[in-house]
Protein backbone atom coordinates (compact mmCIF):
# COMPACT_ATOMS: atom_id res chain seq x y z
CA UNK A 1 0.00 0.00 0.00
CA UNK A 2 2.88 2.38 0.96
CA UNK A 3 4.53 1.46 -2.60
CA UNK A 4 1.28 2.79 -4.28
CA UNK A 5 0.87 5.96 -2.28
CA UNK A 6 4.14 7.14 -2.82
CA UNK A 7 3.64 6.44 -6.84
CA UNK A 8 0.43 8.41 -7.50
CA UNK A 9 2.09 12.10 -6.86
CA UNK A 10 4.15 11.00 -10.08
CA UNK A 11 1.10 9.74 -11.71
CA UNK A 12 -0.10 12.96 -11.48
CA UNK A 13 3.20 14.28 -12.33
CA UNK A 14 2.92 12.13 -15.68
CA UNK A 15 -0.78 13.06 -16.32
CA UNK A 16 -0.49 16.92 -16.28
CA UNK A 17 2.10 16.98 -18.37
CA UNK A 18 1.65 17.22 -22.00
CA UNK A 19 3.14 18.12 -25.09
CA UNK A 20 2.67 21.23 -26.99
CA UNK A 21 0.54 19.72 -29.46
CA UNK A 22 -1.53 18.21 -27.00
CA UNK A 23 -2.36 21.52 -25.83
CA UNK A 24 -3.27 22.83 -28.66
CA UNK A 25 -5.90 19.88 -29.28
CA UNK A 26 -6.75 20.89 -25.76
CA UNK A 27 -7.56 24.25 -26.18
CA UNK A 28 -9.11 23.66 -29.52
CA UNK A 29 -11.46 21.37 -28.49
CA UNK A 30 -12.55 24.38 -26.11
CA UNK A 31 -13.48 26.60 -29.26
CA UNK A 32 -17.36 25.71 -29.80
CA UNK A 33 -16.65 27.72 -33.18
CA UNK A 34 -13.82 25.72 -34.47
CA UNK A 35 -15.71 21.78 -33.26
CA UNK A 36 -18.56 22.83 -35.10
CA UNK A 37 -16.46 23.54 -38.06
CA UNK A 38 -14.53 20.22 -37.87
CA UNK A 39 -17.38 18.27 -37.46
CA UNK A 40 -19.58 20.19 -40.55
CA UNK A 41 -16.16 19.72 -42.88
CA UNK A 42 -16.17 16.39 -41.70
CA UNK A 43 -19.98 15.60 -42.21
CA UNK A 44 -19.36 16.50 -45.56
CA UNK A 45 -16.19 14.15 -46.22
CA UNK A 46 -17.67 11.20 -45.06
CA UNK A 47 -20.74 12.15 -46.87
CA UNK A 48 -17.93 12.57 -50.01
CA UNK A 49 -16.35 9.40 -49.57
CA UNK A 50 -19.09 7.24 -48.10
CA UNK A 51 -21.63 8.33 -51.12
CA UNK A 52 -21.92 5.18 -53.19
CA UNK A 53 -22.80 2.89 -49.98
CA UNK A 54 -25.68 6.38 -49.36
CA UNK A 55 -28.43 5.27 -51.74
CA UNK A 56 -28.35 8.09 -53.78
CA UNK A 57 -29.76 8.23 -57.20
CA UNK A 58 -27.49 8.05 -59.64
CA UNK A 59 -25.85 11.74 -60.33
CA UNK A 60 -25.59 11.05 -64.12
CA UNK A 61 -28.84 10.13 -64.99
CA UNK A 62 -31.42 12.79 -65.69
CA UNK A 63 -35.00 13.48 -67.09
CA UNK A 64 -36.36 16.10 -69.71
CA UNK A 65 -39.59 15.40 -67.78
CA UNK A 66 -38.57 15.91 -64.36
CA UNK A 67 -36.03 19.00 -65.22
CA UNK A 68 -35.66 22.15 -62.51
CA UNK A 69 -38.08 20.75 -59.56
CA UNK A 70 -38.06 22.82 -56.19
CA UNK A 71 -36.80 21.91 -53.14
CA UNK A 72 -39.29 19.91 -51.40
CA UNK A 73 -40.56 17.37 -54.25
CA UNK A 74 -40.94 14.28 -53.14
CA UNK A 75 -38.12 11.77 -54.01
CA UNK A 76 -36.28 15.16 -54.71
CA UNK A 77 -35.85 17.07 -51.33
CA UNK A 78 -33.18 19.26 -53.20
CA UNK A 79 -34.55 19.43 -56.36
CA UNK A 80 -33.29 18.64 -59.50
CA UNK A 81 -30.93 20.30 -61.81
CA UNK A 82 -31.62 21.86 -65.63
CA UNK A 83 -31.45 18.32 -66.61
CA UNK A 84 -33.74 16.44 -64.07
CA UNK A 85 -31.01 14.91 -62.12
CA UNK A 86 -31.26 14.46 -58.58
CA UNK A 87 -29.66 18.02 -56.81
CA UNK A 88 -29.18 15.94 -53.46
CA UNK A 89 -27.06 13.15 -55.40
CA UNK A 90 -25.08 15.62 -57.26
CA UNK A 91 -23.98 17.92 -54.56
CA UNK A 92 -22.50 15.04 -52.74
CA UNK A 93 -21.07 13.51 -55.45
CA UNK A 94 -19.67 17.10 -56.09
CA UNK A 95 -18.38 17.07 -52.79
CA UNK A 96 -15.41 14.77 -53.86
CA UNK A 97 -14.49 16.39 -56.76
CA UNK A 98 -14.58 19.96 -55.07
CA UNK A 99 -12.77 19.23 -52.14
CA UNK A 100 -9.88 16.94 -53.96
CA UNK A 101 -9.18 19.87 -56.19
CA UNK A 102 -9.72 22.49 -53.24
CA UNK A 103 -7.20 20.15 -50.69
CA UNK A 104 -4.55 18.53 -53.39
CA UNK A 105 -3.21 21.81 -54.94
CA UNK A 106 -2.35 23.59 -50.97
CA UNK A 107 -0.99 20.12 -49.95
CA UNK A 108 1.55 20.32 -52.61
CA UNK A 109 1.90 23.75 -52.16
CA UNK A 110 2.75 23.44 -48.70
CA UNK A 111 5.42 20.83 -49.56
CA UNK A 112 7.18 22.29 -51.80
CA UNK A 113 6.74 25.98 -50.38
CA UNK A 114 8.03 24.68 -47.35
CA UNK A 115 11.13 23.43 -48.64
CA UNK A 116 12.00 26.50 -51.23
CA UNK A 117 11.19 28.93 -48.12
CA UNK A 118 13.28 27.20 -45.70
CA UNK A 119 16.49 26.44 -47.83
CA UNK A 120 16.16 30.25 -48.67
CA UNK A 121 15.55 31.80 -45.28
CA UNK A 122 18.00 29.47 -43.49
CA UNK A 123 21.09 29.76 -46.31
CA UNK A 124 20.74 32.98 -46.62
CA UNK A 125 22.75 35.08 -49.31
CA UNK A 126 22.65 34.61 -53.03
CA UNK A 127 20.40 31.61 -52.64
CA UNK A 128 17.84 33.43 -50.72
CA UNK A 129 17.80 36.93 -53.44
CA UNK A 130 17.70 34.13 -56.33
CA UNK A 131 14.67 32.55 -54.76
CA UNK A 132 12.65 35.18 -52.78
CA UNK A 133 12.82 37.11 -56.34
CA UNK A 134 11.51 34.40 -58.62
CA UNK A 135 9.17 34.27 -56.40
CA UNK A 136 8.31 37.94 -56.54
CA UNK A 137 7.73 37.64 -60.37
CA UNK A 138 4.33 35.75 -59.52
CA UNK A 139 3.11 38.70 -57.22
CA UNK A 140 3.44 41.14 -60.13
CA UNK A 141 -0.05 38.96 -61.32
CA UNK A 142 -3.37 38.90 -59.10
CA UNK A 143 -3.48 34.78 -57.77
CA UNK A 144 -7.22 34.96 -60.11
CA UNK A 145 -5.63 36.21 -63.07
CA UNK A 146 -2.59 34.14 -62.73
CA UNK A 147 -4.58 30.30 -62.32
CA UNK A 148 -6.81 31.40 -65.26
CA UNK A 149 -3.89 31.98 -67.38
CA UNK A 150 -1.88 29.02 -66.21
CA UNK A 151 -5.17 27.05 -67.19
CA UNK A 152 -5.80 28.91 -69.89
CA UNK A 153 -2.72 27.78 -71.56
CA UNK A 154 -2.65 24.08 -70.60
CA UNK A 155 -6.39 23.37 -71.14
CA UNK A 156 -8.86 22.48 -69.55
CA UNK A 157 -9.29 19.43 -67.21
CA UNK A 158 -8.85 18.66 -63.90
CA UNK A 159 -4.91 18.12 -64.11
CA UNK A 160 -4.01 20.84 -65.30
CA UNK A 161 -6.79 22.89 -62.83
CA UNK A 162 -4.38 21.40 -59.83
CA UNK A 163 -1.15 22.32 -61.70
CA UNK A 164 -2.14 25.89 -61.83
CA UNK A 165 -3.26 26.21 -58.41
CA UNK A 166 -0.26 24.85 -56.97
CA UNK A 167 2.22 27.62 -59.03
CA UNK A 168 -0.31 29.88 -57.48
CA UNK A 169 0.00 28.81 -53.93
CA UNK A 170 3.32 28.18 -53.29
CA UNK A 171 4.72 32.07 -53.73
CA UNK A 172 2.77 33.55 -50.38
CA UNK A 173 4.08 29.97 -48.91
CA UNK A 174 7.43 30.30 -49.68
CA UNK A 175 7.23 33.41 -48.34
CA UNK A 176 5.69 33.16 -45.13
CA UNK A 177 8.08 30.12 -44.41
CA UNK A 178 10.83 32.25 -45.16
CA UNK A 179 10.12 34.96 -42.80
CA UNK A 180 9.59 32.63 -39.80
CA UNK A 181 12.52 30.52 -40.70
CA UNK A 182 14.95 34.14 -40.95
CA UNK A 183 13.46 35.33 -37.28
CA UNK A 184 14.75 32.10 -36.12
CA UNK A 185 17.67 30.78 -37.40
CA UNK A 186 20.17 32.89 -35.46
CA UNK A 187 18.31 32.14 -31.68
CA UNK A 188 20.46 30.01 -29.46
CA UNK A 189 19.30 26.63 -29.97
CA UNK A 190 20.34 27.34 -33.96
CA UNK A 191 24.03 28.12 -32.55
CA UNK A 192 24.31 25.92 -30.07
CA UNK A 193 23.37 23.07 -33.09
CA UNK A 194 26.24 24.96 -35.17
CA UNK A 195 28.65 24.56 -32.37
CA UNK A 196 27.87 20.87 -31.83
CA UNK A 197 29.47 20.55 -35.41
CA UNK A 198 25.54 19.62 -37.14
CA UNK A 199 25.67 20.09 -40.33
CA UNK A 200 23.19 22.83 -42.26
CA UNK A 201 20.90 19.70 -43.67
CA UNK A 202 20.49 18.32 -39.90
CA UNK A 203 19.83 21.71 -38.49
CA UNK A 204 17.14 22.49 -41.22
CA UNK A 205 15.69 19.02 -40.85
CA UNK A 206 15.74 18.39 -36.70
CA UNK A 207 15.66 21.79 -35.24
CA UNK A 208 14.28 24.77 -38.07
CA UNK A 209 11.69 22.76 -39.63
CA UNK A 210 10.26 21.85 -36.23
CA UNK A 211 9.59 25.44 -34.90
CA UNK A 212 8.37 26.78 -38.11
CA UNK A 213 6.23 23.96 -39.26
CA UNK A 214 3.44 25.24 -37.05
CA UNK A 215 3.04 29.03 -38.87
CA UNK A 216 3.52 27.63 -41.92
CA UNK A 217 0.56 24.93 -41.29
CA UNK A 218 -1.68 27.21 -39.88
CA UNK A 219 -1.61 29.68 -42.89
CA UNK A 220 -1.70 26.55 -45.65
CA UNK A 221 -5.37 25.70 -43.68
CA UNK A 222 -5.72 29.28 -44.43
CA UNK A 223 -5.66 28.85 -48.04
CA UNK A 224 -7.78 25.75 -48.62
CA UNK A 225 -10.78 28.03 -48.71
CA UNK A 226 -9.32 30.34 -51.39
CA UNK A 227 -8.72 27.29 -53.44
CA UNK A 228 -11.91 25.81 -53.34
CA UNK A 229 -13.05 28.84 -54.64
CA UNK A 230 -10.45 29.37 -57.35
CA UNK A 231 -10.97 25.95 -58.56
CA UNK A 232 -14.97 26.58 -58.47
CA UNK A 233 -14.08 29.58 -60.53
CA UNK A 234 -12.28 27.81 -62.87
CA UNK A 235 -14.78 25.21 -63.56
CA UNK A 236 -17.53 28.50 -63.77
CA UNK A 237 -15.38 29.79 -66.72
CA UNK A 238 -15.08 26.25 -68.11
CA UNK A 239 -11.40 25.72 -67.61
CA UNK A 240 -11.81 22.95 -64.84
CA UNK A 241 -13.78 20.41 -64.25
CA UNK A 242 -15.47 19.20 -67.70
CA UNK A 243 -19.43 18.14 -68.11
CA UNK A 244 -21.01 16.04 -67.26
CA UNK A 245 -18.69 15.45 -63.79
CA UNK A 246 -20.41 16.80 -61.14
CA UNK A 247 -18.53 19.54 -59.60
CA UNK A 248 -19.95 22.61 -57.27
CA UNK A 249 -18.25 25.21 -59.70
CA UNK A 250 -19.28 23.36 -62.94
CA UNK A 251 -23.04 23.12 -61.29
CA UNK A 252 -22.89 26.96 -60.94
CA UNK A 253 -22.07 27.14 -64.76
CA UNK A 254 -24.69 24.98 -65.33
CA UNK A 255 -27.44 26.28 -63.65
CA UNK A 256 -26.97 30.05 -63.98
CA UNK A 257 -29.96 29.65 -66.75
CA UNK A 258 -32.34 28.79 -64.38
CA UNK A 259 -31.64 31.41 -62.10
CA UNK A 260 -34.75 32.95 -63.05
CA UNK A 261 -36.90 29.95 -63.16
CA UNK A 262 -36.09 28.10 -60.13
CA UNK A 263 -33.71 30.38 -58.07
CA UNK A 264 -33.52 28.37 -54.96
CA UNK A 265 -31.96 25.12 -56.78
CA UNK A 266 -29.37 27.41 -58.45
CA UNK A 267 -27.90 28.78 -56.04
CA UNK A 268 -27.83 25.23 -53.84
CA UNK A 269 -23.70 24.44 -55.34
CA UNK A 270 -22.62 28.45 -54.01
CA UNK A 271 -23.93 27.77 -51.10
CA UNK A 272 -22.19 24.43 -50.44
CA UNK A 273 -18.98 26.23 -51.54
CA UNK A 274 -19.88 29.02 -49.26
CA UNK A 275 -20.17 26.99 -45.92
CA UNK A 276 -17.40 24.39 -46.73
CA UNK A 277 -15.18 27.80 -47.06
CA UNK A 278 -16.04 29.96 -44.09
CA UNK A 279 -15.44 26.49 -41.92
CA UNK A 280 -12.31 25.98 -43.29
CA UNK A 281 -11.66 29.80 -42.48
CA UNK A 282 -13.08 29.76 -38.87
CA UNK A 283 -11.00 26.23 -38.47
CA UNK A 284 -7.99 27.85 -39.36
CA UNK A 285 -8.66 31.23 -37.29
CA UNK A 286 -9.44 28.84 -34.39
CA UNK A 287 -5.81 26.66 -34.77
CA UNK A 288 -4.17 29.98 -34.97
CA UNK A 289 -5.43 31.15 -31.74
CA UNK A 290 -5.08 27.75 -30.11
CA UNK A 291 -1.05 27.64 -31.20
CA UNK A 292 -0.66 31.17 -29.45
CA UNK A 293 0.43 29.71 -25.76
CA UNK A 294 0.71 33.47 -25.09
CA UNK A 295 -3.15 33.44 -25.24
Amino acid sequence: MTVVTASLPNVAVIAKTRGYWGGVLRRLSRDPVSVGCALVILLIVLAAVFAPWLGLADPYQGSMIRRLRPIGTPGYPLGTDELGRDMLSRLVYGGRLTLFIGLTPVAFAFIIGTLLGVTAGYVGGVTNQLIMRTIDIFYAFPSVLLAIAISGALGAGILNSLISLTIVFIPPIVRVAESVTTSVRNLDFVDAARASGASGLTIMRVHVLGNVLGPIFVYATSLISVCMILAAGLSFLGLGTKPPEPEWGLMLNTLRTAIYVNPWVAALPGVMIFIVSICFNLLSDGLRSAMDVRS
